[in-house]
């Protein structure tokens, strides 16, 4: 057992490596997961040598999966499940099915792997990095795109499929015939009877044990409850024969419509980072550094293989059962093309239980390290030849042709605020017609609001001919993007100067760009931000009169601070010293109508 002093250095050491590989590793658009990987090969025994005992850090490391797969049982409300149960469950299902039946049948007849071997490396193999991609989406700001929302649904699908799978590598492994009738149905029956206990306990035990721990109104205490749950139902199924990630996805499926499921989340999450952290830190420290010199080409060969076997099976996918166009199928490869950590957990069992040697699971994990290294250098490199996304599915020809008559306002984008503005129109009886270039806006906008919204380009001068910019009064620029929303202002302003255009802007700078092209901005959170101040000073005691002069004040004063700063708004310094100047400015205001 290691000593108090020996268990601290430990301790500095993991943590100085976490510090300082992942926020390199992020810096060079790699990820967090490669940077936990970098940080565990640097301290493991094959580089620096600061940790030897690799054993006992990965036996600590595995409640991080423990925990992940809790969060993911969390999330996985039936509710959620059955709205997104097409792309989750087709598109989701046949990338798995498809991609792994592929990557097995190679591993079997093109490297002689035996056949339950085969079946661990192609389901294993199919999985893609959960963390990788999300974290590549939301850094591109794509989740929201066709293809973000695919992938997000693949990914959950790989998340629920990752259960069953660890639990299947113990049985492919022991292949059954050594094990008597006998001792195969006791085994059966303590599972069976492990899960019924999770279930019931989970349904009938559980929620009245968190409220009577949320009346002690001790946070520690909550966290040690939600801690308990976990790595007991963890510990139970593991003591039945079952994997312990089986019972903690269990335990928060079971969870998962409770009241106190954001308060599980909270406490379990900053637990779950951590040890998370520690389970890759683990992977790279048990890396095998000599493989990478030794049979370089090899190494190189399998991640390409591997990529190349799963991103035309992605792009199949994307394009017959989640109708994406080509480009955005093309994306959707290159975010999941890459292995995923769920494959460190499902070779490390399979090495554990005799399927594969040393050798082939060093092999895996380098590629799959490998592989997760490439993703960012092709997501890098597609994007610079893919300048525009493409519409992500076949667009009806009715959602095209433009028929409407004369419009006297055109709204940009369907979203939330394009919804309101034009659901008051219709009411105040203003004809109007709206763009977009989401199949999924226009579909629900025209189920639910019957409004006039068509498919199409506000950049594109015949979209703009076709409906009729030319004689409308107003142009109603509603999308989040703030770029585009630039742009389009721009180009609406040169080929219609009469026009008058209204723009959501995303913030100062915003504000002024749009200015200068001749549209009027909004601001997307000024109003509301203003509402929620006027309802915060009468709650501290202002009257509704007070409180109103408080926010015309403040939003006259505002308006002349913008303006000043758009006149000096390429020098930082003298920006910075306007908005000082107009803080004590407005302090002084609001004193001077105290008095």
């Amino acid at each position: 057992m290691p000593s108090e002093g020996s268990l601290l250095q430990t301790a500095v050491i993991f943590l100085l490596a976490a510090v300082v590989a992942v926020p390199l590793a992020k810096r060079l658009q790699l990820g967090a997961v490669i940077g936990y990987l970098l940080a565990g090969v640097a301290i493991g025994p094959q580089a620096l040598g600061l940790i030897r005992d690799t054993e006992s850090v990965a036996h600590i490391s595995e409640l991080g999966v423990v925990l992940l797969l809790f969060i993911i049982g969390l999330e996985l409300s039936p509710r959620r499940l059955w709205l997104m149960r097409k792309a989750v469950f087709g598109a989701g299902l046949a990338q798995v099915a498809l991609t792994g039946s592929l990557i097995g049948v190679i591993a079997c007849f093109g490297f002689a792997q035996s056949l339950p071997a085969a079946v661990v490396l192609g389901l294993g193999l199919a999985l893609s990095s959960t963390a990788l991609g999300l974290q590549s989406l939301a850094e591109s700001r794509q989740l929201n795109a066709p293809h973000g929302r695919l992938a997000f649904a693949i990914l959950l699908f790989q998340d629920i499929a990752a259960i069953p799978l660890i639990a299947l590598v113990p049985l492919l492994a022991s292949g059954g015939p050594d094990t008597s009738h006998g001792d195969s149905l006791e085994h059966g029956l303590r599972i069976v009877g492990s899960i019924a206990v999770v279930i019931v306990g989970g349904r009938y035990l559980l929620r009245p044990l968190f409220r009577i721990v949320a009346r002690t109104g001790l946070p520690e205490v909550s966290t040690a409850t939600a801690l308990l749950v976990v790595i007991g139902t963890a510990w139970l199924m593991e003591e039945a024969g079952v994997s312990m990630a089986l019972g903690a996805f269990l335990a928060g499926l079971l969870l998962a419509d409770s009241e106190y499921r954001h308060e599980l989340e909270s406490q379990i999450e900053p637990f779950k980072g951590l040890l998370l952290g520690l389970f890759f830190i683990s992977v790279g420290m048990g890396a095998n550094l000599g493989l990478l010199f030794e049979s370089p080409v090899l190494l190189l060969g399998l991640t390409l293989l591997l990529v190349a076997v799963k991103l035309p099976m992605l792009m199949l996918v994307g394009r017959s059962v989640g109708g994406l166009a080509r480009v955005s199928a093309l994306r959707l490869g290159l975010v999941l093309a890459a292995g995923g950590e769920f494959a460190f957990v499902v070779f490390k069992l399979g090495k554990d239980q005799g399927l594969f040697d040393a050798y082939t699971y060093d092999l895996l994990l380098m590629t799959i390290t490998l592989s997760m290294a490439l993703t960012p250098l092709l997501l890098l490199a597609s994007a610079r030849l893919i300048r525009r996304p493409a519409p992500t599915r076949e667009v009806p020809e009715h959602y095209r042709s433009i028929q409407a008559d004369t419009p006297r306002v055109v709204i940009i984008g369907m979203g939330r605020m394009g919804q309101i503005v034009a659901r008051i129109l219709r009411a105040q009886k203003v004809p109007f017609i709206a763009l977009d270039t989401s199949v999924d806006a226009i579909e629900m906008t025209r189920s639910f609001e019957q409004a006039p919204v068509f498919y199409g380009d506000p950049l594109r001068p015949e979209v703009l001919h076709a409906a009729k910019v030319g004689q409308a009064e107003y142009f109603v620029i509603t999308i989040d993007d703030a770029q585009a929303t630039l742009r389009i202002a721009e180009r609406v302003k040169q080929e219609y100067p009469h026009l008058k255009v209204i723009a959501r802007a995303r913030n100062r700078q915003h504000v002024h760009k749009l200015v200068d092209v001749g549209a009027e901005p909004i601001r997307e959170t000024y109003y509301s931000s203003l509402e929620m101040t006027r309802l915060t000073l009468i709650g501290l005691g202002l009257s509704e009169q007070q409180a109103a002069d408080r926010i015309q004040r403040f939003t006259e004063h505002d308006q002349q601070v913008l303006e000043a700063q758009g006149r000096v708004r390429d020098d930082r310094a003298k920006v910075m010293q306007t908005a000082q100047e107009a803080r004590v400015e407005l302090q002084r205001l609001f004193e001077s109508d105290n008095d």
